[in-house]
C-alpha cells in the first residue's frame, strides 16, 4: 500500500469553500463522523462504486500525507483499513484534483492516472 498519498471524493461546491476559506473541513458525512474520510490509492474505486453511485458533479482530490497532522489508519467493520483525519487541512495540501465524470448508467470513470 502506498502511504504516500491519501485521495478525497467530495462535490464540487464542498471544493469551492475549501478554496474560497483555504481549508477543507469535510463533507456533511466527515463532520457527523468526527473524521474526514479518506481512500488509498487502491479504495478509490470502491468507494466511489460504493458511497457515491449516479452522484454528479464529483471531485477526486490527492493529498500528501506527510504534511498532514491527525491521520489515522483505522480498521472498519469489514476488515479494511481506511485512513481517516482528525482534524481539518490546509487546502495547499492537495497535490492534484482531478474531475469524475459520471456515466449515465450511474458509475463513474475516474482519469487514468491519479
Amino acid at each position: 500500500m502506498n502511504f504516500e498519498f491519501v485521495y478525497k471524493i467530495c462535490n464540487k461546491s464542498e471544493w469551492l469553500a475549501a478554496e474560497k476559506s483555504g481549508k477543507f473541513f469535510g463533507t456533511k458525512k466527515d463532520i457527523e463522523d468526527g473524521y474526514i474520510h479518506f481512500s488509498s490509492e487502491a479504495q478509490v474505486k470502491r468507494t466511489l462504486t460504493k458511497y457515491f453511485h449516479k452522484q454528479k458533479d464529483l471531485i477526486l482530490l490527492k493529498i500528501e500525507t506527510i504534511k498532514l497532522d491527525n491521520l489515522v489508519w483505522e480498521q472498519v467493520s469489514d476488515g479494511n483499513v481506511f485512513p481517516h483525519l482528525y482534524s481539518r487541512f490546509d487546502i495547499k495540501n492537495v497535490s492534484n484534483k482531478y474531475e469524475i465524470t459520471l456515466n449515465s448508467d450511474g458509475s463513474h470513470t475516474l482519469p487514468l492516472e491519479y
